[in-house]
């Protein structure tokens, strides 16, 4: 065959080719697009623009534990995600699962942490029963919907479980936050609304004339979780606000020296007889105070000098302000209830057995080495040995990725990913290669 001939034959088979490849990308570009459009209709298909709000009540000791309903409540307007529903980026200890009635089809679902969880870690729930308060907010479904409720142990088995269906429909479904909402103001706005995180800051022990002092304070913390990456190359996808939920006295409670103050939400120290462990267990109160306002990430301010906070997975940050620490420990809390991230601090004195270490935790920023796959295996270098002190400087220990023992409150069998990290101390400026990962990936799921 003469060469001319052979060329445009081949020619002509490369336009042919090309025609085929080309037809398929506009297909394939079709059928993502119209992914995406499904995706987006999935939430209008069974839910309305509406957030149902319910209450439980979470309750026994460490031997048993039982789930009940308390409250139902219609919110106007819903913050949460509207796509990827049926998914969670972080397993939590426990999970939220909602079942269209009619079909069986898991049509939302979420994780979460929770004090009466971590409770059931100390001596006292060996013998003592409490009870504890928790609310999660999902879609208002538009038809009758299954809901599950489930507790999960330290072994990421599940513990307590409870079903109930939901009619929205139902008369005792309470609707509230149409009127007198509690004032609040936006501190910052998200470029797209529709594809944002949205967190409201709320006031704790700020009486009402100490309410620009409280505004000020909020900014501070907003400033401080947005110096850090990933959220300050990730600001604009988050809108903030902050609420004036006046308390009678400034201040918060202290158990241990025997001082009670009537504040908004009822706050104090000494939470499990730990003397800088500062929470609420009001939580009924707390989403009350923030019915009608645009929210679903929670940050407490509470306006003390003592040393303390706290940060429960999908429930609430709180912090003192008043402090020296208060920046340091704000952004670590909201590393744990923003981003389901461990502590990575460990005790010589007193180890807490949190994480058995046959086990493998579901925090993306630990290991038991149980089941290190899909963590940070792939970024250690394998041709070097796990780093050490005593193997390598102090500059090339603090940027090295590895295995680093001592994490989960636990000096041994439990390892973190480099030598120091806003997850381990305070003094520590940034997050750790590992856990700003973490936060990246959890960013992009709620706003891409």
């Amino acid at each position: 065959m003469p060469i001319l001939i052979h060329l445009k034959k081949v020619h002509e088979s490369h336009l042919f080719l090309n025609k085929r490849v080309m037809k398929r990308i506009i297909i394939l570009t079709f059928i993502a697009l119209l992914g995406i459009n499904c995706q987006a209709q999935d939430f209008n298909k069974y839910f309305t623009n509406n957030t149902l709000r319910l209450d439980y009540v979470f309750t026994g000791n460490k031997s048993k534990q039982h789930i009940s309903l308390s409250n139902l409540y219609s919110i106007p307007k819903w913050y949460g995600k509207t796509r990827r529903l049926s998914e969670t980026p972080v397993e939590g200890n426990g999970q939220i699962i909602v079942r269209d009635h009619a079909t069986g089809d898991i049509i939302y679902k979420n994780s979460f942490s929770s004090l009466f969880q971590e409770w059931l870690t100390y001596d006292e729930a060996k013998g003592a029963s409490r009870s504890f308060e928790n609310v999660f907010l999902i879609p208002m479904p538009k038809d009758t919907v299954d809901i599950n409720v489930d507790l999960r142990d330290n072994r990421r088995q599940i513990s307590a479980s409870y079903s109930h269906t939901v009619a929205p429909s139902d008369i005792l479904i309470r609707r509230i936050g149409e009127r007198d909402v509690t004032p609040y103001v936006t501190l910052q706005q998200a470029a797209d609304s529709s594809r944002c995180i949205h967190i409201a800051i709320v006031a704790e022990g700020y009486k009402e004339n100490e309410m620009e002092n409280y505004i000020n304070d909020a900014n501070i913390a907003l400033n401080a979780i947005f110096a850090h990456e990933p959220f300050k190359s990730a600001k604009n996808k988050f809108n903030v606000i902050a609420l004036k939920s006046p308390s009678v006295e400034s201040g918060t409670s202290e158990p241990s020296k025997d001082i009670w103050k009537n504040t908004a939400l009822g706050s104090h120290f000494d939470t499990f007889y730990s003397s800088r462990y500062l929470t609420t267990l009001n939580l009924y109160k707390l989403h009350d105070l923030l019915a009608g306002t645009p929210y679903e990430h929670i940050i407490i301010l509470v306006n003390t000098n003592q040393y303390g906070g706290g940060g429960i997975l999908n429930s609430y940050v709180l912090s003192m302000t008043k402090h020296r620490m208060f920046k340091p420990v704000v952004v670590h809390e909201f590393g744990h209830s923003f981003g389901g991230l461990a502590d990575e601090y460990a005790y010589e004195e007193e180890q807490i057995p949190m994480y058995p270490h046959d086990v493998e935790p579901w925090e993306p920023n630990i290991t038991t080495l149980s089941d290190f796959h899909g963590k940070w295996e792939k970024l250690i270098k394998q041709e070097t040995p796990t780093p050490t002190p005593e193997s390598l400087d102090s500059v090339t220990i603090r940027t090295r990725i590895g295995l680093f023992e001592g994490a989960g409150y636990s000096m041994k069998g439990i390892y973190r990913g480099q030598q120091d990290c806003r997850m381990r101390t305070n003094e520590n400026p940034e997050f750790c290669t590992i856990c700003r990962n973490a936060l990246q990936s959890l960013i992009d799921f709620y706003t891409k």
